[in-house]
């Protein structure tokens, strides 16, 4: 596998109604809508965006007017210390709902950065609230997202907190594969996935000299492959065990 033979970006639909030809829509990983509630989205939608790889998607010390959902790529939700060091706090794939944190604080509390080329669905943040009183089943979705939102970062805190340096590459390695499979960016055992050892070290919280030989030695271990931007999984049952990584099946989530 190359990176190179990554498909090309996929765009969100246009047209009167984009939510009806929306790609995302028609994988098992999201709830279906209804056709009431897919007219109330796109009221709520006010375009697209694409943001090349690095483009930050959210300035981290800037209010944004925008809400967004990612329609295809890569991305990630990070803070910055006043000396510059990084904590990514998650990584965003397809589907995933970007800016609600700030909904809920004053000033931008994160940023959010691009990496690969990505594309969005951009929604009003001043329509928000309409949205809740318009359709609640909405209102709800969104706050499911929020609460899921949360649990995501609990287990990052469990991961930085009590496993050490090899149960978290492999927890990290799991957790990535199997939400990337479940959207639809798997070929052939291999899995989309466009990070240095940098964005695996500011996730884990640990150096760059660790977390390099961490990956060699489970690679040397034969428990997974890396290969130019696409990652096998090829002794998921060992990963799991060393990760203390037993998710249940991904339930379907709503799509915004």
């Amino acid at each position: 596998m190359k990176f190179e033979d990554y498909l090309p970006t996929a765009s969100p639909p246009q047209g009167p109604n984009p939510c009806d030809d929306c790609a995302l829509r028609q994988l098992e990983a999201f709830l279906p809508a209804s056709a009431e509630e897919l007219k109330t989205i796109e009221s709520f939608r006010i375009g697209s965006r694409r943001v090349p790889a690095g483009g930050a998607i959210v300035e981290e010390h800037r209010p944004s007017t925008q809400l967004f959902t990612l329609y295809a790529g890569w991305a990630f939700r990070y803070k910055t210390l006043g000396d510059g060091r990084r904590q990514i706090l998650n990584f965003l794939l397809p589907g995933d709902f970007i800016g609600l944190q700030d909904e809920f604080a004053d000033g931008q509390t994160h940023g959010v950065e691009a990496v690969t080329d990505t594309t969005l669905c951009a929604f009003s943040r001043d329509k928000l609230w309409e949205l809740f009183h318009a359709q609640p089943r909405l209102g709800y979705a969104i706050t499911w997202l929020a609460a899921r939102e949360e649990k995501l970062v609990d287990d990052n805190l469990v991961t930085a907190g009590r496993r050490n340096a090899s149960e978290r590459v492999a927890m990290l390695l799991m957790h990535l594969y199997r939400r990337a499979q479940r959207v639809g960016m798997e070929r052939d055992g291999w899995v989309e996935f466009p990070f240095n050892q940098q964005h695996l070290a500011d996730a884990l919280g640990l150096s760059l000299v660790h977390t390099n030989k961490t990956l060699r030695r489970l690679q040397n271990l034969g428990l997974y492959k890396l290969d130019a931007g696409w990652l096998r999984i090829l002794e998921p049952r060992a990963l799991e065990t060393l990760g203390d990584y037993f998710e249940r099946p991904l339930r379907p989530t709503p799509l915004i």
